[in-house]
């Protein structure tokens, strides 16, 4: 099964580091991406530009509206994302424990769904 796991992280975390502590992530989250290529488990894996750079869409009675930036109100905002296969839920957390981002930010991990799923369905209650 796939599972999508986002990244999120405070921009002002990356701006306290020193570039040595920077190129140290980097390097270990190069390494993460290829032993997960080497044990199959991984789909796809992208940074986000940051999240000032970004634009909202919604439309509300049939208008759309735009914003700048995320809509987001809190510090961590959506960074990156890793698609990955795995066996279980379970092992989608395991290896997204794994992220060297997951020191410094947190990473959201859901399973990926496809029409006619179930799990697409709001809980009755």
């Amino acid at each position: 099964m796939q599972y999508i796991c986002l990244v999120y992280h405070d921009e002002t975390v990356f701006q306290r580091m020193s570039a040595s502590e920077i190129e140290t992530m980097q390097r270990e989250a190069a390494a993460y991406d290829e032993r997960l290529e080497k044990e199959g488990k991984i789909v796809m894996a992208r940074p986000l530009k940051l999240p000032h750079s970004a634009r909202t869409v919604r439309v509300r009675a049939k208008k759309r509206h735009v914003t700048d930036g995320p809509f987001a109100e809190t510090k961590e905002q959506l960074i990156g994302f890793i698609l990955i296969e795995a066996g279980s839920m379970d092992e989608a957390v395991e290896l997204a424990g794994m992220s060297p981002l997951a020191k410094t930010g947190f990473i959201e991990v859901r399973g990926i769904s496809f029409h006619g799923d179930p799990d697409l369905e709001q809980p009755k209650g």
